[in-house]
C-alpha cells in the first residue's frame, strides 16, 4: 500500500512538473511572437497624399504636311528631336518610289545575310551597341500585341540594322561585296531623294511623326469646351502609343504641356487655381505641376487642368495616360498619430529611456491619415507660445531613434 502511494505521489509531481514546463514554454513562445505594440522608434520618414488618375495629354502642336504626302516620308529630324524655325524636318520621296523601295528592301536582306555569315567583319564598340539594341527590341517584340507599337518596333529594328551595315561597310575593304551592296543601296536612295519635297518647321519645337488627328481638338485654346463626357467620347486607350504617320509630321511646344484629368477626391474638391502639386509618370519621374483650370462637372467629379514644364518628351508617345497625382508630401521625423497626445493646444509624445518616461513637446508639421511629421520648436517659437526662459532652458527636444509610447497617458508622466 505504501509503495502504491509513493508511485501516485511521483506521478502527481511529474504531472505538476510537466504542466509547469508547458506553461513556461508557452510563455516563452508568447514573448517571442508578441508584437512590441507599446513602443515606437522614431525614424526619418515621408508622408504624402496621392491618388492614381487618368489624364488626357494636351499640347500646343502644329501639323506640317506637303503636297507630295502620298509618296512617303524620309525623316531628317528624328522623333523627339528639336528643330529650329525654318529648319528642314522631313522630305517626301520622289516618283517611282514603290519600285525603288522594293529594290532597297531586297538589298537590306542581302546586306543582313552578308553581316550574319561573314565572321571576318570587325565588330567595333558602336556596332556591338547597335546589336544589343536590336537584341533588346527582338526580345520585346514577341510580347507586343498592339499593331501600332509593333510597327514602331520593326521600323526601329530596320534603322538599327542599316546603321550597323554602314559601320561594317566602313570597316570592310574597298570593293568588297558588302560595300558594293551598300553603294547600290545608296544609289537607289539618291534616286528616291532627287527632286523630293522638303518640309520645314514653321516654329521651333520638338519634331514628332505621331499624328493622331487630335492636334486641333485637344489644344490649350479649347480648355473651356472640355468636360468628362467629351473626353470619354474620344474612346482613347490608356497607355496606347500613338502610331507614326507616314504622310505628315508636327511641331510640339517643348516648353509647356497640359494634362486634363477627372477626380472626385476630397483634395480635388478643395483644389485652387495656381496650386502646385506633383505628378508621378510611368517612368517614375516626379515633376511639379500647376493647376490652371478647375471645372465642377457635378457634385462628385472635378475637371482639373495641370500645367507641366518638364518630361514633355516623355509624353509625346501618348494621348491618354495613367499617372499618380501627389497633392502634398513632407519628410522628417515620422510618428504614429496615436502616439501624439494633446494638452490644450499643444502636442506631446512620451519618450521612454531605460524605463524613465518624459513628456516631450512636439510641433506637428504635417498630419496624415495614420502618421505625422513632427519637429522640435525653436527658442523663438517657444517664447511666442508663452514659455518662460527657465522652461525653455529645461526644454526637451525630440530626436531621431527616440523610443516613444504608442498609447501615452500624460497624467502619469513627469
Amino acid at each position: 500500500m505504501e509503495e502504491k502511494n509513493k508511485r501516485i505521489k511521483k506521478k502527481i509531481i511529474l504531472y505538476i512538473l510537466l504542466i509547469v514546463i508547458i506553461i513556461y514554454i508557452a510563455y516563452i513562445i508568447y514573448l517571442l511572437i508578441r508584437q512590441p505594440t507599446d513602443i515606437f522608434t522614431i525614424e526619418e520618414g515621408k508622408l504624402y497624399q496621392e491618388e492614381t488618375d487618368i489624364g488626357y495629354v494636351i499640347r500646343s502642336e502644329i501639323v506640317v504636311k506637303g503636297e507630295n504626302y502620298r509618296n512617303g516620308i524620309l525623316q531628317i529630324k528624328s522623333e523627339g528631336e528639336r528643330a529650329a524655325k525654318d529648319e528642314n524636318i522631313f522630305r517626301y520621296y520622289s516618283s517611282n518610289e514603290e519600285n525603288l523601295k522594293q529594290k532597297i528592301e531586297d538589298l537590306d536582306v542581302k546586306i543582313q545575310e552578308v553581316m550574319v555569315n561573314d565572321n571576318s567583319l570587325y565588330q567595333p564598340a558602336d556596332m556591338k551597341l547597335l546589336e544589343d539594341q536590336i537584341d533588346e527590341k527582338m526580345e520585346n517584340i514577341n510580347k507586343i500585341t498592339d499593331v501600332s507599337t509593333l510597327t514602331e518596333y520593326k521600323k526601329e529594328i530596320n534603322n538599327f540594322i542599316m546603321k550597323k551595315a554602314q559601320i561594317a561597310g566602313d570597316k570592310s575593304p574597298k570593293g568588297s561585296y558588302l560595300n558594293q551592296l551598300i553603294e547600290e543601296r545608296k544609289g537607289y536612295e539618291s534616286q528616291l531623294n532627287s527632286g523630293a519635297e522638303y518640309v520645314t518647321a514653321p516654329v521651333s519645337g520638338i519634331v514628332s511623326y505621331k499624328v493622331d488627328g487630335l492636334e486641333e481638338v485637344l489644344t490649350p485654346e479649347n480648355f473651356s469646351s472640355l468636360n468628362k463626357e467629351y473626353l470619354e467620347s474620344l474612346n482613347l486607350q490608356t497607355g496606347k502609343i500613338v502610331a507614326t504617320n507616314e504622310e505628315c509630321g508636327k511641331i510640339i511646344d517643348n516648353f509647356t504641356c497640359y494634362i486634363a484629368t477627372i477626380s472626385s477626391s476630397e483634395e480635388a474638391k478643395k483644389a485652387e487655381i495656381g496650386q502646385k502639386v506633383k505628378l508621378r509618370l510611368s517612368n517614375n519621374a516626379e515633376i511639379t505641376a500647376e493647376i490652371t483650370n478647375i471645372v465642377n462637372e457635378n457634385e462628385e467629379d472635378i475637371l482639373i487642368i495641370l500645367k507641366i514644364e518638364k518630361q514633355i518628351e516623355e509624353l509625346i508617345n501618348y494621348r491618354k495616360i495613367s499617372f499618380d497625382l501627389i497633392w502634398w508630401d513632407d519628410s522628417g521625423l515620422k510618428v504614429p498619430n496615436q502616439a501624439i497626445a494633446t494638452d490644450g493646444e499643444l502636442n506631446y509624445v512620451v519618450r521612454n529611456r531605460a524605463g524613465y518616461l518624459s513628456k516631450i513637446l512636439v510641433k506637428v508639421v504635417t498630419k496624415g491619415e495614420k502618421y505625422s511629421i513632427v519637429d522640435s520648436y525653436t527658442t523663438e517659437e517657444l517664447k511666442e507660445l508663452g514659455f518662460s526662459n527657465e522652461e525653455i532652458v529645461k526644454y526637451r527636444k525630440i530626436s531621431l531613434y527616440d523610443e516613444i509610447l504608442l498609447t501615452p497617458n500624460l497624467d502619469k508622466v513627469e
